[in-house]
């Protein structure tokens, strides 16, 4: 049932990451592929990818936070292919801000209103005509974060975006489930990535203690969210819509934010047992 021979997937940001994985996931699956990447290197390099598999593709280098190229992006999708059955929305970014709100300049604020919410709106408004018509069994997946479902100092605006996919998710389920288009949402924890270098960022006795942290005891990968993709667009998911899949090894059943000696902020453990006297 993870067969998408016949289907045209959209991948936003599919040139590295989470968004490349999903391009080589529904690839190897047997999609159709168009995919829109800002950076003009990994838009060459998925192109080549493609290409060297043989995939019927095309690749688009377009910002998606700005409506005149999103527009081009939607008639490249229609000329090429014609309609649309998958949109993955994969593009986000935190952009390494991290400061109290009140530190909070406008142009932060837009930049990350930008990348992590107008985008999908933008995105996702264009390719519904593509989608509806294409028929039922469409699906709209947009990739949110944990951060949109605890609280995450320092990063409340990065946050507020989050979360506001789950509402946007829910109600556009609405929207379009009488036409046979299904919306939702993953919502990864921290993942290996070029732009989220875990490995390199988390001091290596601090790595140490990933079993304590996180309940299956290992960081995300790419191929994780990609493999929630190809469930989310799967007719094994036909009756699932409206919802978030938590793609996070545990981390929010068990999750919770410390503060270590120093009073810096860390979601690592900083004692050790339960806390408790016994």
């Amino acid at each position: 049932m993870i067969d998408f021979k016949g289907k045209t997937v959209l991948v936003t940001g599919g040139g590295a990451g989470i968004g490349r994985a999903i391009v080589e996931a529904f690839s190897r699956a047997g999609a159709r592929l168009a995919v829109v990447e800002v950076n003009p290197q990994r838009a060459a390099d998925v192109r080549a990818w493609l290409n060297a598999a043989d995939v019927d593709h095309v690749v688009v280098q377009a910002d998606v936070t700005q409506g005149d190229q999103v527009a081009q992006l939607a008639k490249a999708v229609d000329e090429r292919f014609g309609g649309l059955d998958v949109l993955i929305n994969n593009v986000s970014d935190s952009l390494m801000i991290a400061k109290p709100f009140e530190a909070y300049t406008d142009s932060d604020i837009q930049r990350l209103y930008d990348v992590n919410l107008k985008q999908i709106f933008l995105v996702t408004r264009a390719m519904i005509p593509l989608l509806r018509h294409n028929g039922p069994g469409g699906s709209i997946i947009s990739l949110s974060s944990i951060e949109g479902f605890r609280a995450i100092p320092n990063c409340s605006v990065y946050a507020a975006c989050k979360a506001a996919l789950s509402g946007l998710t829910k109600s556009l389920a609405l929207e379009l489930g009488p036409v046979g288009i299904r919306v939702n949402l993953i919502a990864p924890e921290s993942t290996e990535t070029a732009q989220l270098p875990l490995s390199v960022m988390i001091a290596p006795e601090h790595r140490a203690q990933m079993p304590q942290w996180i309940p299956l005891g290992r960081f995300g990968t790419p191929e994780d969210a990609a493999g929630a993709a190809l469930f989310l667009a799967s007719p094994l998911a036909g009756w699932v819509s409206g919802t978030t899949l938590h793609v996070d090894g545990g981390a929010l059943a068990a999750g919770g934010w410390y503060r270590d000696a120093r009073g810096v902020w860390t979601n690592m453990p900083v004692i050790t047992g339960n806390g408790l006297n016994f």
